[in-house]
């Protein structure tokens, strides 16, 4: 693991541009001033913040170790651009994205996604070359696991034995929240058995580009310059933020995201590797797919 010293200065500055490029800005102006804000304007507003760090980092040299997260923060938000308000204005995709079917609409959706992540890891491969330099490889599934007193983790535990429990913990808390937040009726819950396989392909994709995109990727660039720590608490607070209107929607579902982004991005770190961080979001995707499946059917209907 990268232990090159963090600057104080260099890490409050990767902090103040992790927070005005995340979905923070987005959410102050729409809850609290009531304005509305478009995509268009989100990603004009944080490509102006990644050109003003680069345009600041030119005079201040502590800053010009951050220009690797700059340039891969601007390629995320020039890609999410381009893929979610020109590629999905495509008729083919408009199409497939209205489908009420869920085999159609969330296969479109999850490409969509997919395109994103591939020009992450491509910007990757110019920056890193290697796929261990930026955890796109299985790593150590047996690595120790750093203890956490809090969670009761101890000395001497390995992600092995800890991973399956992660694994069966919250892919089991998922499901017992959905259950009770749903209560699907059984004869719906048969009628989406056929949905299975798109189930299972969509959970594994979203978990991949997830983990890919929002963790791993800027692991990779931000541990050497604001040190591990610093940089595992970046990533777990920008996916927190970015679930603000998830489900659960507001502060809830900000501190669940942020608490999965932090132990997902703790267990890249502690095994080298992508596999139990997407292992986990996988199983609680399964869930969460499921019962996206099951509402896409119209009671009494197909």
């Amino acid at each position: 693991m990268n232990t090159t010293q963090n600057p104080k200065t260099t890490t409050l500055f990767a902090w103040i541009i992790v927070l005005l490029t995340s979905a923070l800005p987005k959410i102050i102006l729409q809850e609290i001033f009531k304005v509305t804000v478009s995509p268009e304007m989100q990603a004009i507003t944080s490509l102006s913040v990644i050109l003003l760090a680069l345009l600041a980092s030119i005079a201040w040299e502590p800053l010009r170790r951050l220009w690797p997260f700059l340039i891969l923060l601007a390629v995320l938000v020039g890609a999410q651009w381009l893929v979610y308000n020109r590629l999905d204005t495509l008729p083919f995709y408009r199409t497939w994205l209205r489908n009420p079917s869920f085999n159609v609409f969330m296969l479109a959706e999850q490409s969509l996604n997919l395109i994103v992540t591939l020009v992450m890891i491509a910007a990757l491969f110019l920056m890193k070359k290697k796929r261990p330099d930026f955890y796109l490889v299985r790593g150590d599934i047996a690595a120790p696991v750093e203890p956490v007193r809090w969670m009761g983790v101890k000395p001497g535990e390995r992600w092995k034995k800890f991973g399956l429990i992660l694994t069966l913990c919250i892919s089991l808390g998922t499901l017992a929240f959905l259950v009770i937040a749903g209560r699907p009726p059984a004869n719906i819950v048969i009628q989406a058995l056929p949905f299975l396989p798109a189930i299972l392909l969509a959970a594994a994709l979203n978990a991949f580009n997830e983990e890919v995109t929002y963790k791993a990727a800027f692991l990779s660039v931000l541990e050497s310059p604001v040190g591990p720590r610093q940089a595992l608490y970046m990533v777990a607070v920008n996916f927190g933020i970015g679930h603000f209107y998830g489900i659960p929607y507001g502060v809830v579902g900000v501190i669940l995201a942020a608490f999965l982004g932090w132990i997902l991005a703790k267990s890249m770190q502690e095994t080298r590797g992508l596999f139990w961080a997407w292992f986990i979001h996988f199983w609680q995707d399964v869930w969460i797919f499921s019962f996206l499946a099951i509402g896409s059917i119209i009671p009494g209907g197909g």
